[in-house]
């Protein structure tokens, strides 16, 4: 895993393939909290989603590459309450 000391407010996350999966809104022990805009569609708009820090693997620049391409990523992402989106 990357340092997660280097990962910042208003980073793009991206997949492995390239795919955007989000943007930093901060981090909450083990995971990152992705900002309300990429919340998604329908029951999951208008509140956070969360990334494991586990999935880091490395940060370039201002962006947080995750070690699985977007459409993998996106299925580890986590509601606020930690249940699966």
């Amino acid at each position: 895993m990357a340092n997660d000391h280097a990962i910042r407010e208003h980073m793009e996350i991206i997949g492995a393939d390239g795919v955007h999966v989000g943007t930093v809104d901060t981090i909450e022990g083990d995971r990152i909290k992705l900002t309300k805009q990429d919340a998604g569609e329908g029951s999951h708009r208008g509140h956070h989603h969360f990334v494991p820090l586990g999935l880091v693997a490395e940060v370039e620049g201002d962006r947080v590459r995750l070690s699985a391409n977007g459409d993998v990523a996106v299925s580890f992402e986590e509601e606020e309450d930690g249940k699966p989106a």
